[in-house]
């Protein structure tokens, strides 16, 4: 299969329209067409599409879109509400902020659809506050959907109104966790909710609320456009349609590739020219460094929820930052665990302590202090942590420590053998000299 029948640009197709972001651009090349379509179509009609789509939640848990729309009581007499998560700060993650950045209008127009379906009158789009310049670019197509009679009262028409309201976050990882997003917006400090009640129940000010990551609702627009069936016959049998793929790291042209789930960490490779001359890839993460990093011999496996599941890691975000052999696996892995103890927001004693420990642990062996003990140290650390923290923080930091000590066992003990990082010129060559010359 080429290149050209591989990808397949729906959410990306208008990246490269001059000045993508404007409300003429978007609307000459076919936008808020769908919003007309779903207008003239019941409520329930639009929930039943999405879920026959098969569409599941491109922020990392993969669950049934249609499915959580449909656990909005619509008995209960309190207001909806839609919370858009556009706290996108999983490191290496970077999908959210080039769609928001280059095309808002797929964004607002989804919203506005997806409202319409769960029988919400406010909607809310959560924007991580350290990315300015995307708060500002999504305020701007709000603004123009409203003036266009996109949003506000009687929407075309039909009697539906709908306000969209931008909120920028106050830069928490944390809050990229549904719940601790709902105490930020409410104007708490960012922490997990217990559970239950869900959101679905009592979110949003205590009231029924769909939270969808931004790329999912991005992608409702194009399944009322081309049908359920269309979305359907791409990717899977269980991980249905299409995705942004974002490959980052040691390779030639790191990008947003979009295509079906189910394509393979070769074939997007081969689309952005591969792992950078005169190297060799040595691990790589498919969904961002929450997820158990994966090796050479995984090349090949289908990137859905279920093949990246089948090889004891995650799918996530998608986010597919790739290495080559010069790169410390140990001290790739203590960078990203530095990451995860800064962001805990210390709710829980596993999380709050333990990404501590797992810092202080980590960065001995990093400067080969310690012993081999040490590895069974870490190991039992992130089995104290794993099941046991508040929200998936505790779960995800321990992913890279539990999956690096699998694959590389042999390269934390030669941080140990050489009194620290043998990839570091200061320290002995012999073991970076023998990984180099593997490449050749």
């Amino acid at each position: 299969m080429s290149t050209i029948d591989t990808l397949t640009p729906v959410l990306t197709d208008d990246w490269d329209a001059e000045q993508s972001w404007k409300l003429a651009t978007y609307e000459s090349r076919g936008g808020y067409e769908a919003l007309r379509t779903a207008l003239g179509m019941a409520p329930d009609d639009i929930v039943a599409a999405v879920k026959d789509s098969g569409l599941r939640g491109r922020g990392g848990a993969g669950f049934p879109t249609g499915m959580k729309w449909s656990f909005i009581p619509q008995d209960n007499p309190k207001p909806k509400y839609l919370v858009v998560n556009a706290d996108e700060s999983e490191p290496g993650t970077c999908k959210d902020t080039p769609l928001m950045m280059a095309s808002p209008h797929t964004l607002v127009e989804g919203v506005i659809i997806s409202s319409f379906a769960i029988r919400a009158n406010h909607a809310f789009i959560y924007i991580r506050g350290e990315i300015l310049h995307v708060i500002r670019r999504v305020q701007a197509a709000v603004a123009e959907a409203y003036a266009a009679g996109h949003l506000g009262k009687d929407i075309h028409g039909s009697g539906y109104d709908l306000d969209v309201v931008v909120h920028a976050g106050a830069g928490a990882y944390i809050c990229g966790e549904e719940t601790a997003l709902l105490e930020g917006l409410e104007g708490r400090r960012g922490q997990p909710r217990l559970r239950p009640p869900f959101p679905a129940v009592a979110g949003l000010y205590a009231s029924p609320t769909v939270i969808n990551n931004v790329e999912s609702i991005a992608s409702v627009p194009s399944i009322i456009s081309h049908g359920a069936e269309w979305f359907a016959s791409m990717g899977t049998e269980k991980s249905k349609g299409y995705g942004i793929f974002s490959v980052s790291g040691h390779v030639e042209r790191p990008g947003q590739y979009e295509a079906p789930l189910g394509i393979t960490l070769r074939e997007l490779l081969e689309m952005s020219g591969g792992v950078r001359h005169g190297h060799r890839l040595k691990f790589w993460t498919p969904g961002g460094s929450s997820t158990p990093l994966l090796t050479d011999e995984h090349l090949d496996v289908p990137l859905d929820f279920e093949g990246v599941a089948g090889v004891g890691s995650m799918l996530g975000t998608r986010a597919l930052q790739v290495f080559d052999e010069t790169t410390c696996v140990v001290r790739a892995v203590l960078r990203w665990t530095e990451f995860y103890k800064h962001e805990s927001c210390g709710k829980c004693t596993p999380c709050r302590e333990g990404t501590w420990w797992l810092v202080q642990t980590l960065a001995a062996l990093e400067r080969g202090e310690g012993s081999e003990a040490d590895l069974d140290l870490l190991l039992d650390q992130c089995d104290n942590i794993l099941g046991r923290s508040f929200c998936a923080l505790g779960d995800g930091a321990t992913s890279p420590i539990s999956s690096s000590i699998q694959f590389f066992r042999d390269e934390y003990l030669a941080h140990l053998t050489h009194g620290g990082c043998p990839f570091d010129p200061a320290a002995s060559t012999a073991w970076a000299g023998s990984l180099t010359g593997a490449a050749k």
